[in-house]
């Protein structure tokens, strides 16, 4: 793992994020997997964000509920750092360093994107991003797996879905499709991502995520 903390070093663990836009089937694929691991024989702790710990999931509430508008890209920025800090504390390291496999459905590059690539007032927002990041958080995944999804589709799906945490979904397919665009540029530049074709039935998808997931254990 790269920037592995030094309480971390060594651990047996392996950590695996979920990535996509909204409606793209990440979280059922997430759960998909951690379902297949264990059938082998695999300790999984299956988490999301934001949330994964008890104050995490305080957070959620705070960013994922209410007016689109409610909170400007740079509070969101802190706000979701917070959450992972305290989800990295109370939830991932622990289970890493008692060698489970760590399954979260969004980490850091969801930050990145919904945040990071928004407009802010007059700042560059991926550089604050990266840089709480470094200074707060200092881990990566093993395997980030990018559900890859048409915006218009994964859109139409998230709407569909009419929870109560529809507050990114609320912004519109605009923003999706440069949520997409971002997310397939990372990619290009981070070789931890596997990009999976989400545009095909939940087994077949399945499939290739299991496969992508038994190499890296390997």
């Amino acid at each position: 793992m790269r920037n592995r903390p030094p309480d971390m070093a060594g651990a047996r663990g392996l950590f695996i994020s979920f990535e996509g836009i909204d409606g793209s089937g990440k979280s059922t694929q997430a759960r998909m997997l951690a379902e297949a691991l264990r059938a082998l024989g695999h300790t999984v702790h299956l988490t999301r964000e934001p949330g994964g710990s008890a104050g995490a999931e305080d957070i959620r509430r705070l960013v994922l509920e209410g007016d689109p508008d409610r909170w400007s890209p740079e509070t969101e920025i802190l706000l979701f750092t917070a959450a992972r800090r305290d989800h990295l504390e109370k939830t991932i390291r622990p289970a890493l360093a008692r060698g489970e496999v760590v399954i979260t459905d969004r980490f850091a590059d969801s930050t990145r994107m919904y945040q990071g690539i928004r407009r802010g007032s007059g700042t560059d927002l991926r550089v604050m991003v990266d840089d709480l990041h470094a200074r707060m958080i200092g881990v990566e995944p093993d395997l980030t797996v990018l559900i890859d999804i048409d915006a218009a589709t994964g859109h139409s799906r998230a709407v569909a879905r009419a929870g109560a945490e529809q507050r990114f979904e609320d912004m519109g397919s605009e923003m999706q499709a440069r949520m997409r665009d971002g997310f397939l540029a990372l990619a290009q530049t981070e070789p931890r991502f596997a990009v999976i074709n989400g545009a095909r039935d939940p087994e077949t998808i399945a499939a290739d995520v299991l496969a992508t997931a038994l190499a890296k254990l390997a």
